[in-house]
């Protein structure tokens, strides 16, 4: 597998997602979705389908980054394929699993990113979303004095009052809150695909000061 830096970092990212995928992002030499469109036409494939996945892949298509915290690191790079349909439309692989979990990343008919399995489960708005997790995880595990997980009932524990949403990510199932000096991360898409409560996990990054808190986004910077 050829390895390449990712240079051309795709648009719509915060400053911090941007020097993230710099830093750490690597691009992965993948197929053209072109060279399928012919083979998927003749098995009914629309052409409509098709054309999102040729976005996808111009966009994000080859990106390889660190594991997250979560999801046995999540997609081994970002590529599209093995598009499918169902009553909601049409659905395609957002990229393949690093490793054996009992479920596929997906980009859902209206954009979303989430995982598939017994039901499916939004993580985030788009895929940018979930770039943008990765590299607010990486940035508060530096900067942290302390990171504490929580597991399954005692996330309901949790007080978020005096938080505040991180909109970058654009979180759905899994979400990001700010306080006055810590960081929330709460992953509930393997408890909803999995139909499994006990699943859910959060992590507390605490002792942020203002650069720990944003690191160098501001307030409006999503």
């Amino acid at each position: 597998m050829k390895l390449n830096l990712f240079n051309d970092v795709p648009d719509g990212l915060t400053r911090r997602a941007r020097s993230f995928v710099r830093a750490h992002g690597v691009k992965v030499g993948v197929r053209p979705v072109e060279g399928y469109r012919q083979w998927w036409l003749e098995r009914g494939i629309p052409a409509a389908v098709i054309d999102r996945m040729a976005s996808y892949q111009e966009r994000w298509g080859g990106l390889l980054l660190p594991p997250a915290s979560q999801y046995d690191g999540g997609p081994k790079y970002l590529d599209p394929d093995l598009p499918e349909s169902d009553s909601a439309g049409w659905w395609f692989e957002a990229g393949m699993q690093r490793t054996a979990v009992p479920y596929s990343f997906m980009i859902s008919p209206s954009g979303e990113f989430g995982i598939h399995a017994d039901r499916w489960a939004p993580l985030h708005a788009t895929i940018g979303g979930w770039v943008e997790s990765l590299a607010l995880a990486y940035h508060a595990s530096m900067w942290a004095k302390q990171v504490t997980k929580v597991v399954g009932d005692d996330v309901d524990g949790i007080e978020l009052d005096g938080y505040e949403p991180v909109r970058e990510v654009m979180g759905l199932a899994d979400t990001w809150w700010r306080g006055p000096d810590s960081l929330v991360a709460l992953y509930c898409g393997e408890a909803e695909s999995l139909g499994f409560p006990k699943g859910r996990i959060a992590l507390i990054y605490t002792g942020l000061d203002e650069w720990g808190l944003r690191g160098g986004v501001e307030a409006g910077d999503s």
